[in-house]
């Protein structure tokens, strides 16, 4: 079996709001091949800068779009095709979009594997640690602290046994930050495990603060407070208090993950199956959290694509106990692309039995939403 090419494709709802929310667009990646099995991989990036990354023309060995290294290999080879793609795209490639740019192709290739053979990727990544995980409730802050309130409420009723709030309006000032956390509690009820994701909103002394004030209603983990290169203000918040703090999300490749969890000293490692290097590094990655003691869990905000590659991902690491699951409840494009839904039944999603990621898109729906 050979790759005989690259498609990406980038979906666009037709107005998209300013919010903190990666579903409103995506770029989908799929590798073909001469047997006529097509894999699918997603990149949560700048949708167009990952795009010319991918389709950009051949420059000089050391600098090439990824489309043109990857033309003619065997998909089943992905070690092999990973570190070809970071060593001829290294002048560009060692971190952030064309990373990201990997990460779709590298996701491509293992549900082309799966396919081939029939088998879930999580066996063939020599998973099973789960038939189902728990699933949290991802969510933005209402707009106001009644509002999150009633949010959480919400999601609780639905069977979730642990929701987090993120972003904006968090970030105003000391009053507004403690009566959001204060009613996402009274929301939730006092069983419930609340997480707090700040959205890089603080500076280092104000994070350590607000975690004090946060320490009052028993919060699970306090999520991103800080910019990801103040790894001296991680160590510092990691170190004065018992919360655990939980990052990850922006980072690309297993170095920049060693930096955060080496000199940050957090304590949940969060990664991105759409940023990180597919799941070729994520392997790579929870590996290295578990030599350390650390727990992994999934960063995913865009589609079931990523919900999918997730799922396998966690199924196949000893390091993992619950995944981001998002009930934003606004219109994204996450319940209109693929056939599968990978719905949070009591708390729980189950791991995907299908060949490959276990995904399929709707032709229609990729028509209606392309750009």
């Amino acid at each position: 079996m050979k790759i005989t090419d690259v498609e990406t494709i980038y979906l666009r709802l037709p107005q998209v709001e300013e919010r903190t929310d990666s579903g409103q667009d995506v770029l989908i990646v799929l590798v073909h091949t001469d047997e006529g099995i097509t894999g699918v991989g997603e990149v949560d990036s700048a949708p167009m800068a990952v795009k010319g990354a991918i389709e950009g023309p051949f420059s000089h060995t050391l600098i090439s779009g990824l489309k043109n290294i990857v033309l003619g290999e065997d998909p089943f080879e992905t070690e092999k095709i990973w570190n070809k793609m970071y060593r001829q795209n290294i002048y560009a490639g060692r971190r952030g979009i064309a990373m990201h740019a990997m990460s779709g192709i590298d996701l491509a290739l293992w549900d082309i594997k799966g396919k081939a053979l029939g088998l879930p990727v999580w066996k063939l990544l020599g998973g099973g640690f789960h038939k189902k995980i728990r699933a949290y409730a991802s969510a933005l802050f209402g707009r106001t602290p009644a509002e999150t309130r009633e949010r959480g409420q919400r999601f609780v009723d639905k069977g979730f046994a642990a929701v987090k709030f993120g972003w904006e309006p968090l970030g105003q000032d000391e009053a507004t930050d403690i009566a959001l956390v204060r009613e996402a509690r009274r929301g939730v009820g006092d069983q419930a495990d609340l997480m707090i994701d700040a959205g890089l909103c603080y500076d280092t002394k104000t994070a350590l603060q607000r975690v004090r004030k946060f320490e009052e209603y028993n919060i699970f983990w306090f999520e991103e407070p800080l910019m990801p290169d103040n790894l001296d203000g991680y160590k510092r918040l990691s170190e004065a208090t018992d919360v655990r703090i939980a990052a990850g999300e922006e980072e690309s490749d297993r170095r920049s993950y060693l930096d955060l969890m080496d000199r940050g000293g957090i304590d949940i490692v969060q990664i991105d199956l759409t940023r990180c290097g597919g799941l070729t590094e994520a392997m790579k990655i929870a590996s290295l959290a578990a030599d350390r003691g650390l727990m992994c869990v999934n960063h995913g905000f865009t589609t079931y694509i990523n919900v999918a590659a997730a799922l396998h991902f966690l199924a196949s690491i000893p390091n993992s106990f619950i995944m981001e699951y998002v009930v934003e409840e606004e219109t994204t494009l996450r319940d209109q692309i693929t056939f599968q839904k990978f719905r949070a039944n009591d708390g729980y999603v189950e791991i995907p039995q299908e060949p490959g990621l276990g995904i399929r898109l709707i032709d229609e729906a990729i028509a209606r939403y392309r750009q």
